[in-house]
């Protein structure tokens, strides 16, 4: 295959791929605590004939290495109620699940039949302990303050277990908002909680569906590349057996 051909195809499969990231990106902009992604490109230069002159023409193949979260906060949204708690700066509340330990940043939890603390699929949110957060049917409140300690009515219960990450880029990503870890991760000392508020995706609409566009349009260039090559080689072909 011509190297013109080979090239439009490594820019056509990775903005296919930076197409889906931006997609995913959009349908997750109301998710809470979401966190944007986006691909990293690496480009390979080659010379091409002629290339030995200053301003010589190059080769240039593209190829996607990874995919990256934008790990900045998202806004916060009062909610006023007293299950909802939010993590200013870095840390992750951790869950238990059958699969072991999961990390998100998603505070939105409840009470499940037992009056255990769990997150909205239903894992045990848990104490710095790594015990379970567990309520009475006699509590009729719930108070979280800002280093997580949790006390109800019969005094306090235990505080959120909050971990950071030395990189947080390197954790697994389980569903939209939980994720997996080989390493366990260090207790935050002094977490910032926020009772009542639930952090939004960092996602911003408006910059999402132009960077659709924009790979739409690169895609479409990348069409009309491939096209006219194929015309030419077509082209070609037809002059040589003429002959």
């Amino acid at each position: 295959m011509e190297n013109t051909l080979l090239i439009a195809l490594s820019r056509q499969t990775t903005l296919r791929r930076e197409m889906t990231s931006v997609a995913n990106n959009i349908a997750n902009m109301n998710t809470q605590a979401y966190k944007r992604e986006s691909m990293m490109f690496d480009d390979y230069l080659m010379r091409s004939d002629g290339g030995e002159r200053i301003m010589g023409d190059k080769l240039m193949f593209v190829r996607d290495i990874a995919q990256y979260r934008d790990l900045s906060e998202g806004h916060f949204e009062e909610t006023g109620n007293p299950l909802d708690v939010a993590i200013h700066g870095d840390g992750y509340f951790v869950v238990d699940t059958p699969q072991g330990n999961r990390y998100t940043r998603n505070g939105h939890f409840q009470l499940n039949s037992d009056g255990i603390v769990v997150n909205t699929d239903g894992h045990p949110v848990l104490t710095e302990d790594g015990e379970p957060i567990e309520t009475t049917a006699t509590d009729t409140r719930i108070e979280i303050s800002r280093n997580g300690e949790i006390h109800t009515d019969a005094g306090p219960i235990g505080k959120l277990r909050i971990v950071e990450f030395n990189n947080p880029q390197e954790l697994e990503k389980v569903s939209n908002t939980l994720m997996s870890s080989k390493e366990a991760g260090t207790q935050v000392e002094n977490p910032d909680v926020h009772q009542g508020k639930l952090e939004m995706s960092n996602v911003e609409p408006i910059i999402e569906m132009t960077r659709m566009i924009e790979v739409h349009r690169s895609y479409n260039r990348a069409k009309n590349i491939i096209e006219k090559e194929d015309e030419r080689i077509k082209k070609a072909t037809s002059l040589i057996r003429s002959q």
